[in-house]
């Protein structure tokens, strides 16, 4: 790697590529983030032709599908960009000697299990998406074994509004009521410990499959409810539900905790949701930091 090179980051406009571009501005790290027009990861000449333009060390595959019950009467579109695409960036990087990042997803489970998944557990997806993340795994680490694939769970950050606890601080704000899954679990993710974290796997050539989850287990409910007790907001807008009553087309996993084997590399979900509120208000003062981290 050359201090020259820098990182390519795909998909400049979702919520992993925005916060990708933030945190790489903030560390000093040389980084291009391309929208599909630059780099369509489901074209292999435009794919080609971004490497050979930029001349990455890495890219970091920030793209993707991600409206999981839209992708079951969707799927050609959803294994386009969620499978075909990581592969083709991995055939592109074996090709060239360039390292891979991409993510995958906690939905690669059944949610048979009552204790937290880790990486050597068996995927078995109950959905379209889930099975265009696993089908993405296989492919990119058979073509490109030192790619690191990081799965993960359930973002949130103050940086965008694309995310649960910023709808249910925004519903109890504005005195709305806010309805949550009561049974199923997961392991909330702060997207800066994400995105920090996987940098550092990246930079220090970690390879493989990671799990990457802030540490707790939460059913959705619960998580609106932790959010809304530490910001201080009325409780009483939250109605949880069963996931049966919500009318989803996709089956979700009655529980898809990440665990890891490699021992926990983020702090507690409770510290992400303090930051998240600190980060809130900062971005509404005059002149607000750039990120916050722990």
């Amino acid at each position: 790697m050359s201090i020259t090179q820098p990182i390519i980051i795909t998909g400049a406009t979702g919520t992993l590529g925005q916060a990708f571009r933030r945190v790489c501005r903030i560390r000093g790290l040389h980084a291009v983030t391309l929208d599909r027009a630059a780099l369509d990861i489901t074209e292999a000449s435009s794919i080609e032709k971004a490497l050979d333009h930029y001349q990455p060390w890495a890219v970091v595959n920030a793209a993707g599908y991600v409206r999981v019950d839209e992708a079951e009467t969707d799927y050609a579109r959803c294994y386009r960009e969620n499978t075909t695409g990581p592969q083709l960036l991995a055939a592109a990087c074996a090709a060239q000697g360039r390292q891979l990042l991409t993510f995958s997803s906690d939905l690669v489970f059944d949610g048979q299990q009552a204790t937290p998944y880790c990486e050597s557990d068996a995927a078995r997806p109950l959905n379209v998406y889930g099975r265009s993340k696993l089908l993405a795994e296989q492919a990119v680490l058979a073509r490109l074994p030192t790619a690191l694939v990081v799965r993960t769970s359930a973002f949130f950050s103050a940086w965008d509004e694309h995310n649960f606890v910023h709808h249910a601080l925004t519903a109890a704000r504005q005195g709305e009521e806010f309805a949550a899954a009561d049974d199923l679990f997961i392991s909330p993710t702060y997207v800066p410990d994400l995105v920090n974290t996987a940098l550092d796997l990246l930079l220090d050539g970690a390879h493989g499959c990671w799990h990457l989850a802030n540490q707790g287990t939460y059913s959705w409910a619960e998580l609106a409810r932790q959010a809304l007790q530490i910001a201080g907001l009325d409780e009483s807008c939250l109605v949880p539900r069963p996931a049966a009553t919500f009318g989803w087309a996709a089956r979700r996993p009655r529980y898809s905790v990440l665990g890891t084997e490699r021992g926990p590399l983020l702090p507690s979900v409770e510290s992400g949701l303090h930051r998240h509120l600190e980060d809130e208000r900062l971005l509404s003062s005059a002149n607000p930091p750039a990120i916050l981290v722990g």
